[in-house]
């Protein structure tokens, strides 16, 4: 947990950097090291008290001294000489869509904004438009980024939440040695951002577990402790609710804690209706009090004539009438991913070698792994072209004949260029197993313009599939100017695969989207990790959930078949040339 913490710290410090017009390697040094920090697969702890700072990747001995004695003392001077030197409230301006450093900087010299209530004045005043560089346009652009900011506050992704909540789980279960330990609310219906955690456990020993819990490394501030249920703030910030609620009554109070709000009001609308009462304790005939189940959360579904409806689902969006008419899809789970179509390597800007990339896929069960860099024109992630591709699949043939049980794919994430043509040739995609199109550039053009870009990049005969189709940033930037409908139909007449990209600030496609891709559209999707280094594999499990909140099954997902089939989908385009691109 205290990687997010420091590796937050060292972002912090790259920011004050550059607003102070540092050095830009000195900037890049501290970013870096925050990447790696936060990527890395032990505690950071553990690796200092090792003496082993040095030994990751991009950890020089300057940067090790400072995250040492930030861990031995809770404080690190050079942060605290920085911000004697730049307004630290400067880096929540930083926080806003649209603000970066530099303009951060020039925020603060010319209006003396430094926090977002001046920001939102200046914006209000219409002083922003006026300064250098700036206009009407900027203008809106940072007051809907600003908006944006202010609907997410508090909320932090899911990725970075759940392997907090994993850790509160696991040091409880081995302080108590409870075995009824559950993660509630929105973390356990696997949302996209959650705003505070909820856990729940069954103990007739609730003293025990409190005096636990508040005490735990992770706690910063205790807000209230009680007999049956006590908050704390943690270190980034987090709240956690821990309940405790008797064994008889766990499955009720997981259900009713769990939600959403508008789930749990439709249930007790239903109970009603058959004599019955639920909450928290159990579920009651109304004319009795007789408690006819509530130790299994299964019994609350089955008592009210309904399938167990997985968490994921729970949001009044027609799970309660499939559950009554016993038609709730199996839906996807993570064992029954094959391999990962979307990963890249240290040829472009990935972190780890292939091999490093494939060994951690392999150890994963995975049949298959497509290792897709980027491509020549996306300079800022060191591209290829066509001769660095040649010389990159030297490695992925070298591994192929002599491992087993693991397929590499040789592809590429290939740039769609301004005018939706690629930045590859025809010939040089020809050659690869798959090719996954995306937009990194121009994203905040006209709908018009970015749907041609797209069009014209699926009807391409070698573009099996697209990347972060929507290119939204959670919390940080908008989708760009999609139309859902026309993408979908687009998707569906040229044969072109859509991702979700499990990356924890994109899951792109959204669940509603993915949802829509198969109930309206019939689409198949592909869900993929992005993965820059071998720890990033896990994020699938972020995809996954974002699949099951679509309502996806196994067969929804290509990534879910065997080999043969796989190559089988992924050549179809190809051979019958559906999507030629039009005259």
């Amino acid at each position: 947990m205290r990687n997010q913490e420091v590796a937050k710290i060292l972002r912090d410090i790259a920011t004050l950097l550059e607003i102070k017009g540092e050095n830009r390697f000195r900037v890049v040094a501290h970013e870096e090291a925050a990447r790696r920090i936060e990527s890395w697969p032990e505690p950071i702890e553990e690796v200092w008290q090792r003496g082993e700072l040095t030994k990751i990747p991009g950890i020089g001995a300057s940067i090790a001294a400072k995250i040492s004695e930030y861990l031995q003392t809770g404080k690190m001077q050079y942060l605290e000489e920085l911000t004697r030197e730049v307004p630290p409230e400067l880096i929540e301006l930083t926080r806003v869509p649209g603000v970066g450093p530099k303009l951060a900087k020039l925020l603060y010299e010319e209006l003396g904004i430094k926090s977002l209530e001046e920001l939102e004045k200046a914006i209000a005043e219409k002083k922003l438009r006026n300064l250098p560089r700036l206009g009407v346009k900027s203008e809106e652009k940072i007051k809907k980024g600003l908006e944006m900011l202010k609907r997410q506050k508090g909320r932090m992704l899911l990725g970075q939440v759940l392997p907090v909540v994993e850790e509160i789980v696991a040091l409880l279960q081995e302080k108590t040695g409870v075995e009824q330990i559950s993660p509630a609310g929105s973390v356990r219906r696997m949302k996209e951002t959650i705003g505070d955690i909820d856990i729940l456990v069954a103990s007739s020993q609730a003293e025990k577990i409190m005096d636990v819990f508040v005490t735990l490394p992770m706690v910063r501030e205790v807000l209230a402790k009680g007999a049956t249920k006590s908050s704390v703030v943690l270190h980034d910030g987090l709240q956690v609710d821990l309940r405790v609620v008797e064994p008889v009554s766990f499955g009720a109070a997981l259900q009713y804690f769990t939600g959403s709000k508008a789930h749990n009001i439709r249930l007790r609308e239903i109970a009603i209706r058959k004599g019955l009462k639920v909450n928290e304790y159990g579920i009651f005939r109304i004319d009795s009090g007789q408690r006819v189940g509530g130790e299994r959360e299964e019994e609350i579904y089955e008592v009210l004539g309904m399938e167990w409806i997985p968490p994921e689902l729970r949001e009044d969006q027609g799970e309660i009438e499939a559950a009554l008419e016993k038609r709730l899809p199996v839906l996807i789970e993570l064992a029954d991913i094959k391999g990962d179509l979307h990963v890249h390597s240290r040829w472009s800007d990935g972190l780890s070698s292939i091999e490093e990339m494939a060994e951690a896929a392999l150890k994963r069960g995975y049949q298959y792994l497509a290792i897709c860099d980027h491509t020549q024109s996306l300079a800022v992630a060191s591209g290829l072209g066509p001769e660095d591709l040649k010389e990159r699949d030297k490695e992925i043939r070298e591994w192929n004949s002599r491992r087993k049980g693991l397929l590499l794919l040789s592809g590429v994430e290939v740039n769609i260029l301004s005018d939706g043509s690629l930045d590859l040739a025809d010939e040089d995609l020809a050659k690869l197993d798959v090719v996954i199109g995306g937009l990194h550039s121009g994203l905040n053009q006209s709908r018009e313009k970015i749907m041609m870009r797209l069009e014209k990049a699926m009807h391409n005969p070698y573009v099996q599939a697209i990347s972060h189709p929507t290119g939204r940033l959670i919390n940080k930037r908008e989708a760009y100017s999609v139309e859902l409908d026309s993408l979908l139909e687009l998707a569906s007449r040229t044969g072109t695969f859509l991702e979700i990209n499990a990356q924890p600030e994109r899951l792109d496609l959204r669940d509603i989207d993915a949802r829509k891709a198969k109930e309206s559209f019939g689409l198949k999707v592909i869900i993929s990790t992005d993965a820059h280094e071998p720890k990033s594999l896990d994020y699938m499990r972020l995809g996954v959930a974002q699949a099951r909140r679509a309502w996806l099954t196994a067969c929804d997902v290509l990534n879910t078949y065997d080999l043969e089939k796989l190559l089988d989908y992924l050549s179809r385009k190809r051979k019958t040339r559906a999507g030629s691109i039009p005259d």
